[in-house]
């Protein structure tokens, strides 16, 4: 006779084996009988591997005790009184059958990798773009209140006042922004004219956003506003703002 051992989880499982094989009641266990059969199979073990045996030894020790209370002489009003011996083997078996049931019933249940397989799909490569802040008409105002603080300090006292015009600077910006590189908001002024050709650049400056040959970016909020000639197709990007 061949008995995998490894079949069995512990000793409540071999002694759960052995009442389902004869379709004992379990509440009915004979214990003499399920005790002889156990011991077969404990001394089997200790034969083949003696390290599985200490568990299996405590339970062996435990049906033999049940198995001594039960043949011990009792009295009618003693056996009224006391407990069935086989009640509390009776319970561990019933609880450790409610669980191995439940192990099994999950264990049917579908699992992804064994029964079912997930579908994936390499993703596309996605490229981000960064979408770059609104420049708002107060941080304009603000980069040009420095523009005129450095004006301040190349003003002259002379009579005569040179004429500028609006027009010729929209062109002279124009120029400048030939390429489609990035030049800084600031760098398009020439704070040596003093606070007239600050003004008059900075009226040119308007003018060309307003006919959308210009455009203003920030590369993130409250950092430095650079401008650029419009006509370019190519996304904006972090790295033209530096190199400007």
């Amino acid at each position: 006779m061949e008995v995998f051992l490894e079949a069995f989880e512990g000793p409540l499982d071999l002694l759960l084996y052995l009442i389902r094989k004869q379709n004992i009641d379990i509440l009915d266990i004979p214990v003499a009988e399920i005790t002889r059969q156990y011991m077969g199979y404990v001394e089997l073990m200790k034969s083949v591997r003696l390290e599985l045996a200490a568990e299996y030894l405590v339970m062996a020790a435990m049906l033999a005790e049940i198995k001594s209370r039960m043949l011990l002489p009792r009295s009618s009003e003693v056996e009224e009184e006391e407990e069935d011996p086989r009640a509390e083997l009776i319970r561990r078996l019933q609880e450790y059958e409610r669980f191995k049931k439940a192990a099994e019933d999950i264990d049917t249940l579908p699992r992804v990798g064994r029964d079912i397989t997930v579908p994936t799909l390499p993703a596309s490569d996605a490229k981000a773009r960064k979408l770059l802040p609104d420049v708002g008409l107060n941080e304009l105002m603000l980069a040009m209140s420095e523009v005129m603080r450095r004006a301040d300090l190349f003003e002259s006292h002379q009579v005569s006042r040179e004429v500028l015009s609006t027009r010729e600077r929209m062109s002279d910006v124009l120029e400048r922004l030939k390429g489609g590189q990035f030049v800084p908001f600031i760098a398009l002024f020439t704070v040596e004219e003093g606070r007239l050709g600050v003004v008059v650049t900075f009226m040119a400056i308007l003018e060309l956003v307003k006919e959308s040959l210009i455009e203003l970016v920030q590369n993130e909020p409250f950092a430095a506003i650079h401008v650029r000639a419009r006509g370019e197709d190519a996304p904006v990007a972090d790295a033209d703002i530096a190199q400007s």
